[in-house]
């Protein structure tokens, strides 16, 4: 931690000189990693935030039903937005895409509406920059397709486009080169209470071929992973997951929560998504001899699955494509959803009535396990089965309020409460 610490003090003060912005280029990340300039012009240029985009969302949030009391507004455009890192100073939060740019989003006046979105660290080379998170002490992780970079100081130096970038997980360490593919590869992250780093990695298949499991196993591919913050001493913690997007840290007991994708093809009604509770290191989550929930795929229904399976603690509707998730850790909301968690169904391409393109709340019991989970807040997929948006990731800010974002918008919704 100390050297982590020296590091952000270095590119401190090596940030204070910079003042240019360059296109992409290979060797850019070794430039700001030695804390030089890129050399090209200090302009970002900035999202728009208003016009016939911004007035056609405002009309279709009207169309959003939640719990009374409650309150959805546009926060802010943001082009393909997936998952989001909230500042620890709640200066700035930043949001991943699964194209080639992170965004960082800033409300300076606290209006309740961002006032500035851009690129950030665009002079760097990004594939699939989807899983952004956040140390407490203000380090900024991205984990991209087959790499993850770690950011000093993000949060204050967010401004210039030359900022220290430290590959933390260099390019083709995450995952073989072989086993790169376009299927599952939208990353999520979390720094644990052990101060650890832990990184979701989906597995590229539909249900994986036999002799592909041992390998997947060892690798932690279709499973969760952890390093230390430096990227160091690799562990799996946990397999026998299909593809996890979206997971938390319950800050009363510590333990991980994640959401799952059940297998495509089985039918409209299984198998069920998955929300999943690992309290130790170590457990099987039971893909791929499970698709989701107890429901056996066909590739494996005559073999025998482990003996030690944990089965989800939250059986969702089957193919609503459960995504990002977060615990409820502020204030504003009434004490029933105070330590909730709050998870984005995406809406699945597999069924024949579409569901999902929600926001679900599972409330828990005082043992920590879960309790009951109801819709929170619905209405992006009309009765006529058409999407006005696409929920991918859920964060709470420092006032309170939950934002909620859209990369079939392009958006971050911003939802508060004002009842009594």
């Amino acid at each position: 931690m100390l050297r982590l610490h020296a590091l952000a003090l270095s590119a401190a003060v090596a940030l204070l000189t910079t003042t240019a912005f360059a296109q992409n280029a290979p060797g850019n990340l070794e430039k700001l990693g030695a804390f030089k300039t890129t050399g090209a012009t200090p302009e970002i240029p900035l999202v728009n935030q208003h016009g016939p985009k911004a007035d056609a969302i405002k009309k279709h949030l009207t169309k959003i039903k939640m719990p009374p009391g409650f309150k959805i507004s546009l926060y802010a455009l943001v082009p393909d937005a997936r998952h989001m890192a909230v500042g620890p100073q709640g200066v700035v939060t930043f949001v991943g895409t699964r194209k080639n740019k992170i965004y960082a989003v800033t409300d300076r006046g606290k209006a309740g509406v961002a006032e500035e979105v851009k690129p950030f660290a665009s002079t760097i080379d990004l594939v699939l920059p989807n899983g952004p998170c956040f140390s407490k002490d203000g380090f900024l992780y991205v984990v991209e397709q087959n790499r993850i970079l770690m950011f000093p100081a993000a949060e204050f130096f967010y401004e210039s486009p030359d900022v220290v970038a430290v590959p933390v997980v260099a390019q083709g360490d995450l995952i073989p080169k072989d086993e790169e593919s376009y299927n599952h590869t939208a990353r999520v992250c979390r720094v644990g209470p052990d101060d650890k780093l832990y990184v979701a990695l989906g597995q590229p298949f539909n249900v994986p071929a036999a002799e592909k499991l041992e390998t997947y196993r060892k690798l932690g591919i279709g499973g969760i992973v952890r390093f230390d913050r430096e990227g160091k001493n690799r562990e799996v913690f946990a397999t026998g997951i299909r593809n996890s997007v979206g997971m938390d840290f319950n800050p009363k007991d510590k333990t991980l929560w994640f959401t799952d994708n059940q297998v495509d093809g089985m039918g409209d009604k299984i198998p069920p998504g998955e929300l999943n509770r690992a309290p130790t290191a170590g457990l099987n989550f039971g893909f791929p001899w499970y698709g989701g929930g107890k429901v056996r795929t066909v590739e494996y229904k005559d073999e025998t699955p482990p003996k030690d399976v944990v089965f989800p603690q939250v059986e969702m509707d089957a193919h609503a494509a459960d995504l990002g998730m977060t615990f409820y850790s502020g204030r504003m909301f009434p004490k029933k959803y105070q330590g909730a968690i709050f998870s984005a169904q995406h809406g699945s391409w597999n069924r024949t009535d579409p569901i999902g393109a929600r926001v679900m709340v599972t409330t828990l019991k005082e043992d920590g396990t879960a309790d009951k989970t109801e819709v929170f807040a619905e209405g992006w997929l009309t009765p006529d089965a058409e999407y006005l948006g696409r929920p991918v990731d859920v964060a709470v800010l420092k006032d309170g309020s939950l934002l909620v974002s859209d990369d079939f918008a392009g958006a971050l919704y911003r939802i508060t409460y004002e009842g009594r």
